[in-house]
C-alpha cells in the first residue's frame, strides 16, 4: 500500500494535489485530525478490501489536533506502516496574493495580516518539511503542471491512464441537446430517411437506414473530416488532464441519422485503439410518444 500524507502551507495547493491523487486512483481524505491517523491506518491496512493507494490532507486547519501529528507518525513508524509526505509550498508573495484573490482569511492570522498568518504556519510546519519525501514548490505553477508533477512521482511506469474515455452519444433536437455534452454536432443537413415509408419505422442501427444515409458522398466526406477533427483534439484534450469526451451528435428526432453516424464514428474510433462507449439517448421517443394521449 502507498500511504501518502499531503500537507503544507495554506494556499500552496493541496486542495489542487488531492484532486490529481484522485484522478490517478488514491482513495483520498481531506482535512483528517492527526489524531484519527493511527485508526484511520489500521482500518486500510488491515482491510479485507485491497486498498491499494490512499492520501490524506493533514495541515493546520486541524487546529490543535494538528500538534498530535508526530505522535500518529511515530506510531505508523513502530507498527510498520510505510507512509511518505508531500509537502507543498510556495513564496510568501504568491501566497498573498492567492489569498487575496480568493478574499479568504488566513486560518492562523482570520483577523489579521495574511502575512502574519503565514509566517507562523511556516514556523509550526518546519519540521514536518525537514522530513517530508517530497517538496513541491507551486509558486511558479499552473495546475496542469502541477498535476504533472504529481504524476511524476506517484504514478508508476505503466499504470497512469493515457487513453480519453470517449462517449459517443445520438440525439433528437426536439428533445433537446444532451447538459453534459462537450462537443455537439447537427447533422440534419443530410437526407433524412424518416421522409421514406419503408425506412421510417427502422432506426440508424438497421442496414437500409445505414445505408441510405452513406448512399450520399456528403455523409462520407463529413464523417471523415469529423474523424479527422476529433484524431486532433483527443492528444490534446489529454494533455490538459480531460479525462472524459462526450461527443453528441444530433439530428431531428435521434432515431436516423443521428444514430447512423454515432455507430460509425464509433466503430472508426474504437478501431482506432480508443476507449469509447456509445449511447442513443433518445432513438425510441418518437415509438414510445406515439402512445401518449393528447390533453
Amino acid at each position: 500500500m502507498r500511504f501518502v500524507i499531503v500537507t503544507g502551507l495554506s494556499g500552496a495547493g493541496k486542495t489542487q494535489a488531492i484532486r490529481s491523487l484522485e484522478d490517478i486512483g488514491y482513495f483520498c481524505v481531506d482535512n483528517l485530525p492527526p489524531t484519527l491517523i493511527p485508526k484511520f491506518a489500521e482500518a486500510c491496512f488491515q482491510s479485507d478490501v485491497k486498498i491499494e493507494k490512499i492520501a490524506l490532507v493533514i495541515d493546520i486547519r486541524g487546529g490543535l489536533f494538528f500538534d498530535d501529528l508526530f505522535e500518529s507518525l511515530n506510531y505508523l513508524q513502530s507498527e510498520n506502516y510505510g507512509y511518505e509526505i508531500l509537502y507543498l509550498e510556495a513564496s510568501d508573495e504568491v501566497l498573498i496574493k492567492r489569498y487575496k484573490e480568493s478574499r479568504r482569511k488566513h486560518p492562523l492570522s482570520p483577523e489579521g495580516r495574511v502575512l502574519d498568518g503565514i509566517l507562523l504556519e511556516k514556523t509550526k510546519l518546519k519540521a514536518v518539511r525537514d522530513i517530508s519525501n517530497n517538496i513541491i514548490d507551486t509558486t511558479t505553477l499552473s495546475a496542469r503542471e502541477l498535476r504533472e508533477d504529481i504524476e511524476k512521482i506517484y504514478v508508476e511506469e505503466g499504470q497512469l491512464e493515457s487513453r480519453l474515455s470517449i462517449s459517443i452519444l445520438s440525439f433528437g433536437f426536439k428533445y433537446g441537446i444532451p447538459v453534459d455534452s462537450d462537443l455537439v454536432m447537427d447533422v440534419r443537413f443530410l437526407p433524412n430517411p424518416f421522409y421514406i415509408k419503408e425506412l421510417k419505422p427502422n432506426s440508424g442501427k438497421d442496414n437500409d437506414v445505414r445505408d441510405y444515409v452513406f448512399s450520399f458522398k456528403q455523409t462520407t466526406d463529413f464523417v471523415d473530416k469529423y474523424e479527422d477533427l476529433l484524431e486532433f483534439l483527443i492528444p490534446n484534450y489529454l494533455r490538459e488532464g480531460k479525462k472524459q469526451l462526450i461527443v453528441s451528435i444530433g439530428c431531428t428526432g435521434g432515431r436516423h441519422r443521428s444514430v447512423a453516424i454515432a455507430e460509425e464514428l464509433y466503430k472508426r474510433l474504437s478501431e482506432s485503439g480508443h476507449r469509447v462507449n456509445i449511447y442513443h439517448r433518445d432513438i425510441n421517443e418518437d415509438i414510445n410518444r406515439k402512445g401518449e394521449k393528447k390533453l
